[in-house]
This record gives structure tokens, sequence and C-alpha cells, in this order.
């Protein structure tokens, strides 16, 4: 028995009640759905929010196009799985938990210790899980719960384990000492492209290293000169060609340097002076020049960003302290050349801001240029690249293929290791210069423990298989359990700003792990910006918790506004009126639903996706046929990931078809229960996936089935029969075009709506016009009658042309205001008509068009020609 709806829809008073009941059925997890043994897999694992704080808008928009791909392949039959979890961020976090125990006590984790400090971490940590997983909810994402799962809980930190383990062995992970980036604040390294850049005005400073050495050079970095081993120039600058392979000796403010000059490809004729003072310790260009030439390393900056013993009066002393003393020393001994203000961009860590020291230091790294045999010989690096540029892995916006293989292409070894204290433990050992990697501590002998932890994106880059059971669900090369079920996923989703981050370590790692891509699809969404047109941002503080405006809209408002008008790879401005219009469509659903449900009989709604439907009228056609076309575009554009336009037809179809006319119309004509029913029923589950929590309450005033479980709607077309319904026509557009003619006319000539009139009609379309008489009547054209006369009649009356149809609307009128009523519609028309022309007269259009399309043109052409025309003759009258 159905329920009567409330006048207006209150999101509050269902969703949590909705969200429960889903959980209850247990539907978010594929097990507990009866699946034919055939049905195909649909995966998605939920990118792991980071745990440093609560989620905006920004994260709520991946969390939508996600819940939309489920749900939507869930109501196609798929076996869906969305596994849900967390990232523990493990330097971002450390960061926030340090600055609050700083802010609240002045004392560093330091003075905590590593024990009570990590449960200080702990304790945000569960805290703030709490509040992500709650907003996570409340957006209706229909996430399968019994899988959570968390970048550093027991199931991850032995998947972890053994991924290092493993790499370690094959030789992929190794230990060295490389130039790394350095973050003095975090005390940690970082990932190249953890590194930000700023733009900066800055000093470059143009001088000599002393009298006896005629090059000059030019660098921003004065500081770093005093390890330098060597100058570099373009082989082709023509001005150092005397000047290779000399070698000179020096001493640069009181450092003895001994300076080879030597040639490479990369340095820049046009920056400075074209010669390139080589710093092989603190640049990562100059690294690569001085293991090429085999150079001194002379690390001159140590890990606090302080000038090391050993270099005099400069030791001690900070980067910015010692630049400015050998500035004025080089100014002093008339070496300085000049002095020049420049923009370029400062190197910042990406959580803290601050400056980053490139350094020479002994790291953990992965090795992704080496060729392994698992990989037929290939690196993982090449592999990763090799998938994408087979389309093995899709890129949506398809560009950003591109950017994934430029990326990897120039990719060089991976330092892994952190110098913090909350993250995974690095499983490694070491007495003297020997080193042991193992899951336990080697007996015998003083072994101590490696005390850095791993990068986040490690654990974050085994994502897709450690949350489906590896490696436990992986012996002797062969997947078991969830893994050989859900493995690999169907898509990834996520920001494109973390496509180098973390997409491309993700294929890395499950390459190296299973020998296969992790996801099929890469889709990547643009960033949700706030009023201002600023990046939304946790330690920005401008981002929009969604809960705030759930509370005030409802979520399906929140989600549709994120999805609707949005595209793939393209940024988009949060704006709370988009958000309000969303909720007064929402709204308009609720009230749609409410008078079909209020105005049909309860065995109406007892629908079966077998019905046939007969006696139909021209509105009953006309809208099934809107509804195919709707069903049609939806699910095409489904299938292509393209939600936005996929809610921009549905939208139309709803709000412009269905309420605006096919309803209106439905209070005139009789007898459309179970039509009406039918075409609820269809909306409703089409809408599911956008706005799931106003579908499911307005499903549940009348079944007692779920509507996240109900077939799509393309299912339930395949049995109706088609053929009872008549091929699309123009018939029910010319009746729209006429009551929309006569609503303006009347407008235009001032007609009181109480007036009541009567309508003549003559020409073409004069039949159907009568058939449609009633329908004509009651949509608020103030017709009171409709008849047809088979000559013109009497001139004086509001005169219509459409076509080769001719309406009179019998009234008094003013022929002054006709004549310039007439007179726009010329013009109108003899704008329409000159740019049919020229289309048509173009030959590219005519060639490469289909041929439909032309003929369709023409006879467009040809109905409007024929309009002016008889505009003209009406014209002539008034004139005479």
């Amino acid at each position: 028995m159905k329920q009567s709806l409330a006048k207006t829809y209150n999101p509050s008073l269902f969703a949590d009640k909705i969200y429960q009941k889903w959980l209850d059925s247990g539907f978010f997890n594929p097990d507990n759905l009866d699946y034919d043994e055939s049905a195909p897999v649909y995966t998605i694992i939920l990118p792991p929010p980071n745990i440093t704080a609560k989620l905006h808008l920004g994260h709520s928009s991946g969390l939508t196009i996600e819940d939309i791909m489920a749900r939507y392949r869930r109501q196609q039959g798929y076996r869906v799985l969305w596994l849900p979890g967390t990232d523990h961020a493990a330097i971002a976090t450390q960061n926030i938990v340090e600055k609050t125990i700083l802010k609240e006590t002045g004392k560093s984790r330091h003075d905590l210790g590593k024990e009570k400090f990590l449960e200080k971490v702990n304790s945000f940590v569960a805290k703030t899980q709490m509040t992500i997983l709650d907003q996570t909810r409340r957006m209706g994402a229909s996430l399968d719960w019994s899988r959570l799962a968390f970048t550093l809980d027991e199931d991850r930190q032995k998947a972890v384990q053994k991924m290092f383990i493993d790499m370690y062995e094959a030789g992929v992970i190794y230990r060295g000492e490389r130039l790394v980036n350095w973050c003095p604040r975090c005390q940690s390294t970082l990932a190249d492209d953890e590194v930000e850049y700023k733009e900066q005005k800055t000093t470059l400073y143009t001088f000599k290293y002393s009298q006896d050495c005629p090059i000059v050079i030019s660098t921003t970095r004065p500081e770093t000169k005093l390890g330098d081993t060597a100058i570099a120039v373009n082989p082709k600058d023509l001005r150092y060609q005397q000047d290779i392979a000399k070698v000179y000796k020096i001493n640069f403010c009181g450092q003895n340097l001994v300076l080879p000059i030597i040639t490479n490809y990369q340095v820049d004729q046009d920056f400075g002076t074209g010669a390139l003072g080589v710093t092989p310790a603190h640049s990562i260009v100059d690294w690569q020049i001085g293991e090429e030439n085999s150079l001194e390393v002379i690390k001159v900056i140590d890990e606090e960003a302080k000038i090391l013993p050993g270099f005099g009066d400069y030791s001690g002393l900070s980067v910015e302290e010692a630049r400015f003393k050998i500035v004025e020393n080089l100014r002093s001994e008339g070496l300085m050349v000049n002095e020049e203000e420049i923009v370029n961009n400062l190197s910042c860590c990406y959580r803290c801001e601050t400056a980053i020291e490139p350094l020479l230091s002994k790291q953990w790294f992965v090795a992704v240029d080496k060729p392994l045999e698992r990989l037929g010989g290939k690196s993982m690096k090449e592999a990763a690249i090799e998938l994408a540029r087979t389309e093995e892995i899709k890129f949506l916006p398809a560009r950003y293929n591109k950017r994934y293989q430029d990326w990897l292409e120039n990719l060089h070894d991976w330092c892994i290791s952190r110098q913090i204290w909350f993250g995974h433990s690095i499983p490694a050992w070491y007495k003297g210069q020997e080193i042991y990697v193992g899951e336990d501590a080697p007996k015998g002998g003083d072994w101590i423990k490696d005390n850095d932890t791993l990068d986040t994106w490690f654990s974050s880059g085994m994502w897709t298989f450690s949350t489906l059971g590896w490696p436990d669900n992986y012996k002797n090369n062969i997947k078991s359990g969830d893994l050989a079920r859900f493995h690999p996923t169907q898509v990834l989703e996520t920001g494109y700003e973390i496509l180098t981050l973390w997409v491309s370590r993700m294929v890395m790692m499950s390459l190296f792990a299973l020998g296969e891509k992790p996801f099929s699809l890469v889709y990547l969404h643009g960033i949700i910006l706030d009023e201002n047109g600023k990046k939304m941002s946790k330690s920005k503080g401008n981002g929009v918790d969604p809960i705030e405006v759930i509370e005030k809209y409802g979520a399906d408002a929140v989600r549709l506004s994120l999805v609707m008008e949005s595209t793939p790879g393209n940024d988009s401005r949060y704006s709370e009126d988009k958000i309000e219009a969303k909720r007064n469509f929402v709204n308009k659903l609720w009230n749609i639903s409410r008078f079909i449900l209020a105005n049909v009989s309860d065995e109406a709604l007892s629908i079966s996706p077998g019905l046939n439907f007969t006696a139909l009228t021209l509105a009953d056609e006309w809208i099934l046929q809107e509804m195919f076309q709707v069903q049609n575009k939806v699910q095409m554009a489904m299938d292509n990931s393209e939600f936005s336009n996929a809610a921009d037809s549905l939208y139309e179809f709803t709000w412009n078809k269905l309420a605006d006319w096919y309803l209106e119309i439905a209070k005139i004509e009789q007898g459309k229960d179970r039509l009406l029913v039918y075409i609820l029923k269809n909306i409703l589950i089409m809408w599911h996936p956008f706005i799931p929590y106003v579908t499911e309450a307005i499903w549940q005033s009348f079944n007692d089935s779920l509507l996240m479980v109900q077939q799509w709607p393309n299912r339930l077309t395949n049995n109706v029969d088609r053929n009872q319904i008549t091929q699309f026509n123009d018939d029910f557009s010319f009746i729209q075009d006429l009551v929309i003619a006569i609503r303006n006319a009347r407008s235009n000539n001032k007609i009181s709506p109480a007036e009541k009139i009567r309508a003549i009609v003559y020409g073409e379309k004069a039949e159907l016009i009568l058939s449609q008489a009633e329908i004509v009547k009651g949509l608020k054209t103030g017709i009171k009658e409709v008849s047809i006369f088979q000559s013109k009649p009497e001139e004086g009356s509001i005169k219509i042309i459409m076509g080769a149809t001719e309406i009179y609307l019998l009234v008094s009128i003013d022929p002054i205001k006709e004549n310039i009523r007439l007179n726009r519609e010329k013009e109108k028309l003899e704008k329409v008509i000159s740019g049919l022309e020229k289309k048509l007269a173009n030959n590219e259009f005519a060639l490469k068009a289909p041929s439909k399309l032309v003929q369709f043109e023409k006879n467009r052409l040809s109905q409007y020609r024929l309009e002016l025309n008889k505009i003209e003759e009406t014209l002539k009258i008034y004139r005479e």
C-alpha cells in the first residue's frame, strides 16, 4: 500500500534512516547479492583520504563520482565492490601533531620521546578517522564497510614488509648515498614530486671565484660554491673553447678549490654567463654531471640548513647568514661583477612550505630502471609506460596519458626512506657495514634496527592489491580469494594533481607484485575551487565542510551540484547558489512523484516490466519516445563516464518534458495511471545513482524492495512492445509550438487571462489541432473553442502562421500593434532563412553532412519561406 508523500521534502527526516536501511540490507557487500555466475565484476578501491583533517567538498566530488559509478553498475547487475579506507599520511600527520603539541605545550616530539609522541599521533588519527568516515557516509557513499582498510593497519603493515623484502631481494630496493630533497623543518627526505615550487624574487649574483680564475659564473646560491668541484660549459659555447680541459686551483672565500673546466649539454648558454659552477652535493643537475665526470662530492650544508664544520668562518651559520657573508666578501675583494633581481621558483616542502635543501644523504631507494626477469626484461618504469602507450590503461581526459608517460620517462630512482617516527618501519638491521633485511631481527651479534620509516606513497602505491588480501591471497603466482575475484580493478577515480605522486607508483608496484595492471581506466576529476577561485585546502582552511551544506540543503543537492556542469580534468568553482538550485530540482522531483502517486490507483503501482501499452494518445506516444531517447542518452553517457551529460539529459526530461508538459496534459486526459507509474519508476531508477536519498525515499513510499538494487531501465523497456508506440514525429512538437504561440500572442496583445476566446484553424495541420483541441484548451491558452474553417475567416483577428497552417484568434485587436508584432516575426524569420541559405550553400556542409541532415535543413528552409510569405501577405492587408 502506498504512503502519501509530505507536501515538502525534508532531507533530514529521511537520510539517516535510509542509509541505515542500506547498511542493514548488506547490499553494499557484493557477497550478499544473488548474482548470475556470469555476472561481470566492477571494482573501485576508494583513494584513501589523508587522516590529517576532516574532508572538504573537494573530496566529496570524488566520492560522488565514484558512488555514481558503483550504483549504476550495481543496477546493471555487476558484482560491484567499492572498497573504503583511509591513509595514515605519515609526514603530514606527524607535522600536524607536532605543531599542535608545540602550540599547546611548547614541547617538541623529542621532548616527549617516540613512545609518548606516537600515542598522541594515534589518538589524533582515531578521532580524525571517525570524522572522515562519518562525512563519507553522510554523502551517501555505498561502500562495502566490511572491508574497511587503513594504510597502517596490521594487514597493510604485513603487506608493506613483504613488498620491501621482495623488492630488496630482487635488487630493486637498495641503500645508497645519493642526492635527495631534504626538508630542514620536517627533518626528512622528500620525493621529487613532493616538492612544490613557489615563485619568488631573488638576486642573481655574477662573480669570479678569485683573481686567478678568469671565468665568471652566475648563481642565486653563492654559499654552495664552497663545495664546487668543477666548472661546466656547453660544448657548443664558442666563448669557452680555449678553456675546456684546463684546471684552475683557486682559493674561494678561504676554501681551496680544484676546478677542471668540463663540458655538458645540460648547461644553458643563455643563463647568466653560460658557465656553471658544479656543486654535486647540492644540486640534482650538478649531481648528474658529477657522476658522469667522476667529480669529488663536497657536502657544505647539513640537515638543519647550516654550514658544516670545516668551512672556516662560515661553519655553523645558516644558509642565509653564509650567503650574506660570502656576498660581502666578494664585494670587498672586487670579485662581484653584477647583482640582478630576478624571479625564479623556490623549491618548497609540500607540507610545511619550508625551502628544500638538496643534500647528499644515505637513504633507501627504488631502482625504477632495473630490468626484471618477471617483467620480461623490462624495468618497472618501462612496463608502466608500455601500459599507457598501448592504452591497456586509459586516461580520462585522454590528454593525461602524455603527462603520465612524460613524467615516467624522466623518473629516476625513488627515495623511499623518511626520517620521521610515524609510518611503516623499514625491515632492516645494521651491524657495522652489514645490512640485513627481513621480517625479524637476525640472531647473534649487536644488530641495530633502522629507525627510519617508509614514504607514505610506498604503502598507498600497493592500495589496489594490499586491500584485497595480498600477499596471503597470492601463492606461487596464483591469485585466490578477493584478489582473484576483484583484481585488476576496473577504474581508479582520483584528482589529476596526484597523477604522478600516486597513480604512476600504483602501476609500478602492481606490476612488480602481480605482473598485472592495477586498473583499466584512470578517471581524473578536477579541483573544486573556493568562491574566490582558490584551491580548497585543509592547510589553508578554505575548505567547505560537506556536513554544513548537507544539513542546509541535503546530500542529494550537494552531490548534484558537484557533478553537473563538471567534466573530467577541469576545475570548477564552489557556489552555494548552485547547491540551492539543485535543492530546488530535488524538491521538483519530489513534487512530481507526489502528484503521480496521489493520482494513481494502488493497482497501477503493481506495474510489471512486461506491461504492454494500448490506446495511446499523441501525448503518450510523445512522452514514451522521449523517455526511450533519454534512456539511450543517459546509458551511453554513463558508459562513457560522462556523468554531467547524463544528469543534464535526465534534468531536461524530468523538468521540461515530464513536469512542464506531460503532467499538465495528464490532468486533462484521463486513464494514464499505469503509464505514469511506469515513467516514475524509470526516472527514479535512472536518477538514483546521482541523488540516492530522495529517490529511495520516494521509492519506499510505494515499494517494499530497495531502489538501490533495481535493474537499470533499459532492461525494463526491453519487454515493452515498441511496435505499439508509433515512430516519433513532429505532431506533438507542433502542438507544443502552437500552445506557446497562443500564449505569446495573448501576452503581446495584452489580452486578459480571464478572457476566453475562440480559435479558428485553417490549412495543413487543422485536423491535428482539432484532434488535440482539449489539450490546446487545457494548457493555459484561454481558448474556449477550436473549429475548422474551409476558407479563411474575416480579418481583424490575431493571426498565427505556422508553416502551411494558419490559426486565427477571434478577438478585437489593435491593427497597429498587430502590424508591429508581425514585422518582428518577419525579421526573425528572415534571419533564420538567411542562416539556413548560407549553410546549405556551403559546399563543405553539403558534401560532408549526412544526407538526412541536409534534407532536414532543406525542409526547414521550405517551411520558414512558406511562413514568411504568409506573414508578408497579411502585412499587405494592414498596409492597405
